[in-house]
């Protein structure tokens, strides 16, 4: 694997676990065993990692830094040496300096995962897509959650995340599964 190419870890925060014990719907629950199982890869190999947090201005937020609730899950842990950027926004890379790190480190693709699919993670990857980064998003490695439809109900956590992954595919990069990146660090026989 290229050095050229960097995990992007997006808002895996305490909260996206409460609000899934809490009972929201949700898809991929299998979400932060994968996102660990690449963090290791991306690590075992010496592969650049980089967390994006979100810090929400907000005082009733749950997503703030000075709340338990704000802190990293144990699946995605930042480790001494990885950066970290906290946003206050949708986009990763709206007013954070993740674009400059990314391009100072000679990074050209990223690999991206964490939550929530439809919100910060799309957003992220498609200012990552415009800013001339190649991007592959793991369907399987992203939370999703069910949400409310525009004209009343709900929208299902697996359509949530369909259309996204459909939206992100059809015009900023590519949607791939969590095996297949695993595979890349798979030793030849």
């Amino acid at each position: 694997m290229d050095q050229n190419r960097a995990l992007l870890i997006v808002d895996m925060q305490m909260e996206m676990a409460n609000v899934t014990e809490a009972g929201r719907p949700r898809a991929n629950p299998d979400a932060e065993e994968n996102i660990a199982a690449l963090l290791a890869a991306y690590r075992d190999a010496g592969l650049p990692v980089v967390h994006v947090l979100h810090d929400d201005p907000r005082a009733d937020s749950k997503f703030r830094r000075d709340l338990p609730s704000g802190q990293p899950m144990p699946c995605a842990e930042p480790l001494a040496g990885e950066k970290i950027f906290w946003k206050t926004g949708s986009s990763g890379f709206v007013g954070t300096g993740l674009a400059a790190h990314l391009q100072a480190k000679g990074i050209t693709d990223l690999v991206i995962v964490g939550g929530v699919a439809a919100f910060c993670v799309n957003s992220t990857a498609r200012s990552a897509a415009n800013l001339g980064f190649h991007i592959e998003v793991v369907e399987d490695a992203l939370i999703a959650f069910a949400m409310p439809a525009r004209n009343g109900g709900d929208l299902d956590a697996e359509v949530v995340l369909e259309v996204t992954l459909s939206a992100l595919q059809a015009g900023f990069g590519v949607v791939l599964t969590t095996s297949a990146v695993l595979d890349r660090f798979a030793v030849p026989a």
